[in-house]
């Protein structure tokens, strides 16, 4: 079988860097691995075809340097650049480089990636396609009189949020009219620093929603499946710390009404390659919150119930074959859950940079770890302090928190602090077994532990 492309450059590191080579590496595809000067001796450097130091450690100079990056693509003759997920992974200008350059992009195209990094175009784009949304303001919210009357129209408490935010930043929440003015120029002033951008919306704020996402690939010749939910409500500082396929709160005929929403949707958009639409859910109810437009951290969890290579599908996809399968043959079986494994102290939740003087991941039957550390590997302290995910997979939810329990029981990094502690203390909390959780729960559960 002809190579789908002749060589892919990686443009990220760590974990997901070890995914993407791994895929490429059973489709006969090459690999140049591009790394910083504090990455040289990293995993996904090692075990890569070529590889190509693109700057000095801080990110800014090195995994978020376009031109370096596409220089090391065209001194290595790399036909395609897969960007994995944070980083360039939803950098619209990055996609349009690419594509100049004449390089095959693994994403979506580049006007998909900048519609739905704008999260006012993108629920414009949603309503559009008869996609449900949280109840707010039409689009931005550019003085106090707007967001006094929007407040007024949808119901305190309200969410203030960035049109460019993510990860928790622009975002505060209003409970009373004595609160609005506050909350919305702090939200405008946090989403100019950290976006360079101070354009906010608002939202009805729910106080017990999930987070329930759907996972979707579409190729070019106007095919689109999903590949069933996943529940990402463990939540701190709204960063995801545990997610689980499928979700103990959704029953099959609600996830497959909202697939049919989503796919249907995204076929009326014309979308291409992975993507993810994030859904708030309460009382029976979806409210669309925004889209991923690239490979998603909880990916393995989907993989895992229903039995495909996500990185795979993405370049099969990127190379312009077709997905070669209907909705219809999509199985969903089991249950997965996965536990992101932090350089963290699992009380302060401080960052544990160091070196790693033991490591030793669990395995047997369901059990899958995606990491990039090793005995003697040095954790950096300049990037994410994600350092592993931990899959378990097995016939029904309470074999697989018993699969997880014993997993985290045999996982061993020594040298640093990780969050294991904190996923032990998680499964083994009855409201946690028994699937009665939402976004707030993990706050509750942190501080809990730390008043004991």
């Amino acid at each position: 079988m002809p190579r789908l492309f002749q060589k892919m450059l990686i443009a990220n590191r760590g974990e997901i860097a070890l995914r993407i080579q791994r895929a490429c590496r059973e489709l006969g595809i090459p690999t140049v691995a591009v790394h910083s000067t504090a990455d040289a001796q990293a995993m996904h450097v090692r075990l890569a075809d070529e590889s190509v130091c693109i700057g000095p450690p801080s990110a800014r100079d090195s995994y978020l340097n376009m031109p370096n990056i596409l220089s090391a693509a065209a001194v290595t003759g790399a036909d395609a650049i897969h960007p994995g997920y944070g980083f360039l992974s939803e950098n619209a200008n990055f996609a349009e480089m690419v594509e100049a350059h004449g390089i095959t992009f693994i994403g979506p195209s580049s006007a998909h990636i900048r519609m739905m990094g704008d999260k006012i175009s993108a629920k414009t784009a949603m309503a559009g396609i008869g996609v449900p949304l949280v109840p707010g303001s039409d689009g931005e919210v550019v003085d106090m009189d707007a967001a006094r009357a929007v407040a007024a129209q949808i119901g305190y408490p309200v969410l203030i949020k960035a049109a460019a935010g993510g990860g928790g930043r622009g975002m505060k929440v209003a409970l009373g009219p004595d609160e609005l003015e506050e909350a919305w120029t702090v939200a405008r002033t946090e989403a100019r620093t950290a976006f360079g951008n101070d354009a906010v919306y608002i939202e009805k704020y729910l106080d017990r929603p999930r987070h329930i996402e759907m996972q979707v690939m579409a190729d070019a010749h106007g095919h689109v499946v999903h590949f069933g939910e996943r529940d990402c409500s463990l939540q701190r500082r709204h960063q995801k710390l545990l997610e689980e396929a499928g979700s103990p709160a959704l029953t099959p005929d609600e996830r497959d009404a909202l697939g049919a929403v989503v796919t249907q949707g995204l076929s009326k958009l014309g979308y291409r390659n992975a993507g993810t639409l994030e859904f708030l859910y309460q009382d029976g109810q979806f409210a669309f919150i925004e889209m991923n437009t690239r490979l998603q951290v909880e990916h393995p969890v989907t993989e895992m119930v229903c039995g495909v290579d996500l990185v795979r599908e993405q370049i099969r996809i990127a190379a312009g074959e077709p997905l070669g399968y209907a909705q219809s043959d999509v199985r969903f079986e089991g249950h997965a859950i996965e536990c992101r494994i932090t350089a963290e102290d699992p009380e302060t939740f401080a960052p544990t940079p160091g070196k790693v003087s033991v490591f030793h991941a669990p395995g047997g039957l369901g059990v899958r770890v995606d990491s990039a550390l090793y005995a003697g590997y040095v954790v950096p302290p300049y990037y994410d302090s994600l350092v592993a995910k931990l899959i378990v997979h097995a016939p029904t939810r309470p074999e697989a928190i018993a699969r997880m329990r014993r997993a985290l029981a045999e996982f061993a990094v020594v040298g640093i602090r990780t969050t294991i502690p904190l996923h032990q203390r998680i499964i083994e909390d009855a409201e946690f077994q028994a699937g009665d959780y939402t976004i707030h729960w993990l706050e509750r559960f942190v501080a809990a532990g730390r008043d004991h």
